[in-house]
């Protein structure tokens, strides 16, 4: 969703960091570009006023004329204030002060509330909380099958009756939740086209009963500025403790999400990045004004790889990866690990750097999913020793695959090439010519 404004405010903080000195005028000229930037990315007029004017107070000042980088001293300058305007540090759920913790999820129609309450249930889940899922939309008969539906995919219960009064499904679930130790209660409630009377008459009825400890607004970030009208119209109704920023994995202009913090004083509380169910992620200010100033969000990475990774079996892997006997087999194994972070584009963009250096590197996850399909049409014997495969057998994995003999023919070429590299480097030898390697065997002279 920041690509384009990554892409800009990293153009104009190129040419800063190529001064040596900057005047008032350099200043204003790199401001006035990163101005655009931001109401091109649909970002609240008053938000822009208010982190510029911020921004020049101090990139004027003897803390910019007195660096020693001042180029790179702006763009620091510009990361610390638009991590204050992102909300500065992480707001997370209350916690309150006996079991369970009450969270009504609400939103309009469309915002993807039902999904996002499913996924908050899987990360609670992940973080060893029991949630209970509870459906409250009954405005919507299709959301009750849908969270039903999502509740079997995450293995988490869902509450449901369909007879009962919204207000009285609640109450009866907080109950049920403390009897059997459900110590989360998620409560999807319903929704309407737009924030009117008979949604908050509800709504209000809801909350007299659970007495919620948070009560968390969905907006959808594709929506551009009218995401923020939502938020603030909500706001006025309802005492609202967060928002939810969904679909931030789209193509919209992303102003939404830089906006909705400092016009609505609310804290955003977790983004969705994808359609996944695990692809809901806690907000971190810091770490997203990074990613929008293109560097990259290295704890993010790290964080998903620790989650998504086995340290056992990545230890095996690296033990094979010494002595040259990863296979096919293994690289599968790794290669399922690696999908479990999440799509490898949003892996990139999350490399320092990426903003500028992998602008133009496109990830063909379809060619992924290809290589995969390969291998699991190969047998066991052949991932271990692709030596084996004869042009019959190539013929056969292509026909498996859905591919052509001559994909398969590329695919064992390419990963013969890394085996020979991965003996190279475990023999102490150079795999290019000439070049010695750091702590490697000599090989003796015959």
């Amino acid at each position: 969703m920041f690509d384009s404004l990554s892409e800009r405010l990293s153009g104009t903080f190129d040419r800063l960091r190529g001064k040596g000195r900057l005047t008032e005028s350099d200043v204003d000229e790199a401001l006035r570009e990163v101005r655009l930037a931001l109401l091109e990315a649909d970002v609240n007029l008053v938000v822009v006023k208010s982190l510029l004017a911020r921004v020049k107070e101090r990139a004027v000042g003897t803390e910019v004329t007195k660096s020693l980088t001042p180029g790179q001293q702006v763009i620091k300058i510009v990361h610390e204030e638009l991590i204050v305007t992102l909300g500065e540090q992480e707001a997370g759920l209350v916690r309150p002060a006996a079991p369970p913790l009450v969270i009504l999820m609400v939103g309009l129609q469309g915002s993807g509330k039902t999904t996002t309450a499913a996924k908050l249930a899987a990360h609670l889940k992940r973080k060893n909380r029991r949630p209970l899922l509870v459906a409250a939309d009954l405005q919507r008969p299709a959301a009750i099958d849908q969270l039903e539906s999502l509740g079997r995919r995450i293995d988490v219960p869902v509450a449901v009756d369909r007879k009962a009064k919204a207000p009285k499904l609640v109450k009866a679930a907080v109950k049920d939740a403390r009897k059997e130790g459900q110590n989360v209660v998620i409560v999807d409630t319903a929704g309407r086209l737009q924030v009117d009377e008979g949604l908050m008459k509800e709504l209000a009825a809801i909350r007299k009963v659970a007495d919620p400890d948070e009560i968390l607004l969905v907006v959808d970030a594709m929506t551009g500025q009218e995401a923020v009208n939502v938020a603030t119209g909500f706001l006025e109704r309802v005492p609202l403790t967060g928002l939810v920023m969904t679909k931030l994995d789209g193509d919209a202009r992303g102003g939404a999400a830089i906006s909705a913090r400092e016009v609505t004083g609310c804290p955003i509380k977790f983004v969705g990045l994808g359609e996944r169910l695990d692809e809901l992620d806690v907000f971190y200010p810091d770490r997203m004004a990074s990613r929008i100033l293109g560097m990259g969000d290295v704890l993010t990475l790290i964080e998903k790889a620790e989650e998504a990774f086995d340290e056992e079996e990545a230890d095996r892997a690296a033990a094979k990866l010494r002595d040259a006997s990863f296979d096919l087999e293994d690289f599968l194994d790794q290669f399922q690990q690696l999908k479990k972070m999440g799509p490898l584009q949003q892996l990139v963009g999350m490399l320092p750097g990426a903003g500028s250096a992998l602008r133009d590197v496109q990830v063909d996850e379809r060619q992924l999913g290809r290589v995969e399909a390969i291998i699991r049409s190969m047998t066991s014997d052949e991932r271990h020793n692709p030596k084996i495969i004869s042009g019959s057998r190539r013929r056969r994995i292509a026909s498996g695959s859905g591919t052509r003999p001559q994909d398969v023919n590329a695919l064992l070429k390419q990963f013969s090439e890394a085996q020979k590299m991965m003996k190279a480097l475990a023999g102490g030898a150079s795999p290019i010519p000439g070049l010695a390697v750091p702590g490697g065997r000599r090989r003796k002279k015959r």
